[in-house]
C-alpha cells in the first residue's frame, strides 16, 4: 500500500484536518484530541492494521519557534550580535524564560500561543509496509495529562514512564507510572524547556557527613553559546589548487 492512499484513508475516516503531511518526504503525522486518543489508537492498531509499537516521547513547545538571537552578522570588525532576555534554560532557579521589550526597557515573560506539552507516538503496520506518528497534546500545561496506550501496546510501558520523569506528563491509567531515569529524590523534570540548564541542586561528597549532600546551585552560571556563522575561508580554495598543479606536475613528469 502505498502513502498516498494511507493519507487518502485517514482522510475520509478522521478529517483532513487531523493529518498533516510533511513534504517531500511523505512523512504522516495523525493530530488527535486527548478524548479520542485511545479510540483513535484501537482504531488505527485493529482496522489500519498498525500492530507494532516503535516509539513514544514527550515533547515541550514552550518557546517554540522563537530564538534569544536578535541578529547574528559578520562584519571586518568581527561579530555583530544581540541577546534578547533570558531564553530557553538560560536562567536560575526560579526564574522563568522571557523576552526583553522596548518601551519599557525591560524584560517580559515569554508568552505562549498553542498548548505546550504533546505526545508523539510511531507506529509501524508491517504487512502494509507504513509508518505513522501519532500526536496529542496534553489539555492543561499545569498538569499535563493523556490516557495511558500500555493497554493496546505492552511495550509503551518504559517509554510512558520515560515522558513522565523528563517532562511531568502524566499517563493516565498506567499500571506503574514512577521516575526511570532520574533519581527518587530529584526535584523537577530535566527536558521541561522552563528547567535551567545548570539544575535546581548540586551534588558532593562531604568528608565530614561521609556521605553525598544535596546543595542549591552555587557553582554554576548560567550562560550564553555563540551562534555559529559560516563564512567562505579562501585558505581552503588555495590548498585545493595547490594540491591540484601539485597532481598535474607530476603526471608531467611521467
Amino acid at each position: 500500500m502505498s502513502t498516498r492512499a494511507l493519507i487518502e484513508q485517514l482522510t475520509a475516516r478522521f478529517g483532513e484536518a487531523a493529518v498533516l503531511v510533511a513534504e517531500p518526504r511523505m512523512e504522516v503525522t495523525l493530530e488527535v484530541a486527548p478524548a479520542e486518543w485511545l479510540a483513535t489508537c484501537k482504531t488505527l492498531r485493529d482496522e489500519f492494521g498498525f500492530e507494532t509499537f516503535i516509539d513514544l516521547c514527550g515533547i515541550d513547545y514552550l518557546g517554540y519557534g522563537s530564538d534569544e538571537w536578535d541578529t547574528v552578522g559578520v562584519s571586518s570588525q568581527g561579530f555583530s550580535r544581540g541577546v534578547e532576555g533570558q531564553g530557553m534554560g538560560r536562567f536560575s532557579f526560579g526564574e522563568a524564560p522571557s523576552h526583553q521589550t522596548e518601551e519599557p526597557a525591560s524584560s517580559a515573560p515569554d508568552v505562549r500561543e498553542h498548548k505546550r506539552f504533546a505526545v508523539n507516538l510511531h507506529l509501524l503496520s508491517i504487512a502494509r509496509n507504513l509508518r505513522l506518528r501519532v500526536r496529542c497534546f496534553a489539555p492543561e500545561d499545569g498538569l499535563p495529562l493523556v490516557p495511558s496506550v500500555t493497554g493496546l501496546w505492552i511495550g509503551a510501558d518504559w517509554f510512558e514512564r520515560e515522558a513522565f520523569d523528563l517532562y511531568g506528563i502524566i499517563f493516565d491509567g498506567h499500571p506503574d507510572l514512577r521516575r526511570i531515569l532520574t533519581d527518587y529524590g530529584f526535584v523537577g523534570h530535566p527536558f521541561r524547556k522552563d528547567f535551567p540548564l545548570i539544575g535546581n541542586v548540586e551534588v558532593r561528597y562531604d568528608e565530614e557527613k561521609k556521605r553525598v549532600v544535596y546543595e542549591p546551585v552555587t557553582s554554576v552560571v548560567p550562560r550564553v553559546g555563540v551562534a555559529r556563522v559560516i563564512r567562505d575561508n579562501a585558505s581552503l580554495a588555495t590548498a585545493e589548487a595547490e594540491r591540484t598543479n601539485r597532481i598535474l606536475q607530476r603526471e608531467t613528469r611521467r
